[in-house]
Order: structure tokens, then C-alpha cells, then sequence
């Protein structure tokens, strides 16, 4: 069942779109393309109750988030933990990832997402150079 919206967490959201980190741009060009590669529609910056998630995959219940540094402060753990409770609740799963993961393992933030949502990536369009087109996709 949807849940309404306020017209200030569409505002703030909006804002979060325009004003994403290297990490959420970096994940977000991957994760526009799953519903190409895999069927699977993700959003950015998604209001949800009282928060706005990273990333959002609804058909999944699963959200995505690319904690920063100031995600491992004592203030900034509280928060995540009500945050991830809060979603918990709401029939979320919750994957973080750091930023520096983002940075660093790339490849295998993918992969780790991938597993999460039971898709298997039968080629790496990144390494192998490979066109992303529905033609190089294995069926799944």
C-alpha cells in the first residue's frame, strides 16, 4: 500500500537528486541500467515515511544506502539504526555500503547487490568491454 507523501520530503529529495555524492552518481549509473540488463527498476534520492533513502528498489522491498563519513559518528550510528529499524518495519532489507567500498570494490558492491536481488551477472560490461545490450544478457 503506498504511503503519502508529504510535499516537503518531494522538496528534499529533489534537492538529494541534484546534489548526490561521487559514490550515489557512481552507483546510480549502474543502477539505471538494471531495468535494461535486468528487468529491475531502482530510483535514487526516495522518499520513504519519514526518510529518504539512497536508492530504492520497490518490487525487491530492498534499499540502498552509500554511508559517508559521517555515518560512523556515535550520533550518526543511532540514526542509521532507527533509520534501518524504521524500514525493517516497513518490510525493507537495508544493503550500505561505504563509500569507500564504492570507491575501492566497485565490481564487487555489484555483485554483492546482485546476490541480494537473486540476479546473476554472467559478464562484466565495466571489464570486459562488453556493449550493454540486450543481445550480451544471458537469460536469467
Amino acid at each position: 500500500m503506498p504511503t503519502e507523501i508529504t510535499t516537503q520530503a518531494i522538496k528534499r529529495a529533489r534537492q538529494f537528486r541534484r546534489s548526490m555524492t561521487d559514490g550515489e552518481k557512481k552507483l546510480w549509473a549502474e543502477l539505471k541500467q538494471f531495468r535494461q540488463w535486468y528487468g529491475i527498476h531502482a530510483r535514487k534520492q526516495v522518499p520513504l515515511g519519514p526518510y529518504t533513502v539512497d536508492f530504492a528498489i520497490h518490487a525487491h522491498r530492498l534499499v540502498i544506502e552509500v554511508d559517508g563519513e559521517h555515518h560512523f559518528t556515535p550520533s550518526g550510528l543511532r540514526r542509521d539504526a532507527a533509520r534501518d529499524a524504521w524500514l525493517r518495519n516497513a518490510g525493507y532489507r537495508v544493503l550500505r555500503f561505504t563509500t569507500g567500498e564504492i570507491s575501492d570494490e566497485f565490481d564487487g558492491c555489484v555483485e554483492q547487490l546482485l546476490s541480494e536481488l537473486a540476479v546473476t551477472r554472467r559478464f562484466s560490461p565495466v571489464f570486459q568491454g562488453v556493449a550493454h545490450t540486450p543481445a550480451n544478457l544471458a537469460p536469467t
